[in-house]
């Protein structure tokens, strides 16, 4: 990540390699978290290491 607190839908997309209906299917389910700026979806950066460590979590599941 380059530094910035919070990144647009469209940069989440590349950071994490997935659609932008899967993210947007992540925020609604609540793993994903977000805000809004005016109409903007934004996510913080803790919301996507949190989001990272989760996907983590339940691959080491049995």
């Amino acid at each position: 990540m380059d530094g910035r607190q919070l990144y647009r839908v469209a940069d989440v997309m590349r950071l994490l390699s997935m659609s932008r209906s899967v993210i947007y299917e992540q925020i609604r389910s609540g793993r994903l978290r977000s805000v809004k700026q005016g109409r903007t979806r934004l996510i913080p950066v803790s919301a996507i290491t949190d989001y990272i460590t989760l996907l983590e979590q339940e691959a080491r599941k049995p």
